[in-house]
């Protein structure tokens, strides 16, 4: 019989139960990206912004 730490990781039935010894139960990390993903999605979003405000500046100078 697994360990189960709270009442609400207790499976309501035999079938949940063993569903999830078998399958096992995915636990999230809660979004965490690698870093490297981090600071590629960094600058895509910046260049982007930049792209957007340069365009915005130059339109209303020209």
């Amino acid at each position: 019989m697994p360990n189960y730490n709270s009442e609400r990781d207790k499976p309501f039935n035999d079938a949940m139960e063993h569903l999830n010894r078998v399958e096992g139960y995915p636990i999230s990390k809660g979004g965490n990206l690698p870093l490297p993903i981090k600071i590629i999605g960094y600058f895509m979003f910046g260049g982007i912004t930049l792209m957007i405000l340069l365009g915005l500046i130059l339109s209303i100078f020209n």
